[in-house]
C-alpha cells in the first residue's frame, strides 16, 4: 500500500493554497468540474509524492462544514483492489462503495474516517462478486 492524499473541504481555496504554500507545499494541479460545481486542487511537498487535495464546492455547504465535514478522506493505491477488499470483508470491514469498476472502493475506519482505495495502474476488469454488489456491500 502507498499513501496518496488527504482531502479537505475548503470555503476559500485561494487563502488555503496560500496557507499551505507558507508551509512549503506547492500547487501541483487544479481541476474545475463544471458538472459537479467543484474545484480540486492538489498540493504537495517537493520530493514527496503524498498530497493534500483541497475540494472547493462552489455553492458552499449549508451547515458551514459542521461536524467535521471539512475532512473528506484518506486515499491509498493498492496493487490488487479486489484482493484487498476481499481481505477487508473477511476481517469484518464493510465495503461502503465496492470496487464494481475495478478501480475505486471506499471503506471506513472504526471511527468513521472514510478511506479511498484506488487500483494502481490500469483498472481491473469488472469481476464478481464486486460487479453485482450495491453500495451497502451486499448483493
Amino acid at each position: 500500500m502507498k499513501f496518496l492524499h488527504s482531502m479537505l473541504r475548503v470555503t476559500d481555496p485561494d487563502a488555503n493554497v496560500a496557507f499551505f504554500k507558507l508551509l512549503g507545499l506547492e500547487e501541483r494541479r487544479r481541476k474545475d468540474v463544471e458538472a459537479g460545481r467543484f474545484t480540486l486542487i492538489f498540493l504537495g511537498a517537493p520530493g514527496d509524492d503524498a498530497e493534500i487535495e483541497l475540494t472547493h464546492n462552489w455553492d458552499g455547504e449549508a451547515d458551514g462544514f459542521g461536524g467535521g465535514r471539512n475532512f473528506g478522506h484518506l486515499a491509498f493505491h493498492t496493487d490488487d483492489i479486489y484482493a484487498l477488499c476481499d481481505h477487508l470483508m473477511t476481517a469484518g470491514v464493510t465495503i461502503n462503495r465496492p470496487p464494481r469498476d475495478g478501480h475505486m472502493a471506499f471503506v471506513k475506519s472504526p471511527d468513521g474516517i472514510s478511506i479511498e482505495l484506488l487500483q494502481q495502474g490500469e483498472r481491473k476488469a469488472p469481476a464478481e462478486p464486486w460487479a453485482s454488489m450495491d453500495n451497502e456491500g451486499s448483493w
